[in-house]
């Protein structure tokens, strides 16, 4: 099975957003707007019920989000050092998959310089 590419040209807001991916869908896949709206928003909703239901989210070669239950803890107000409790609550965590972690690090890798050398003081 061959893998689509997708490029990404220039962004005009520092962030992918969803729109900005309705629009690759659009013009990359061929979906008309509506469907291709439509598509990303069921993608977010299927992720954000699962998690909401507990249920952990893998996606391959991607990473995984899961819900984790921090445990109370004592807090305070910085305004007026007043001791608070803070209760427990869940919060979702995202972990990168190695493969994402190894294409990150490998196009650090290939911008990097070869050698380096350095020199502390006049020789």
């Amino acid at each position: 099975m061959n893998a689509m590419e997708f490029t990404l040209e220039a962004l005009e807001t520092p962030a992918l957003t969803k729109a900005h991916l309705a629009d690759l869908l659009f013009e990359q896949i061929g979906l008309n707007k509506r469907e291709s709206k439509d598509m990303v928003e069921a993608f977010f909703d299927l992720i954000a019920s699962s998690l909401i239901e507990g249920t952990d989210v893998k996606i391959s070669g991607f990473g995984n989000f899961q819900i984790r239950v921090k445990a109370p803890r004592p807090g305070r107000n910085p305004r007026t050092g007043e001791a608070i409790p803070i209760g427990e609550r869940r919060v979702a965590t995202f972990h990168a998959s190695a493969k994402l972690k190894e294409q990150i690090h490998g196009s650090i890798a290939e911008d990097a310089p070869q050698e380096v050398e350095w020199s502390l003081g006049a020789e």
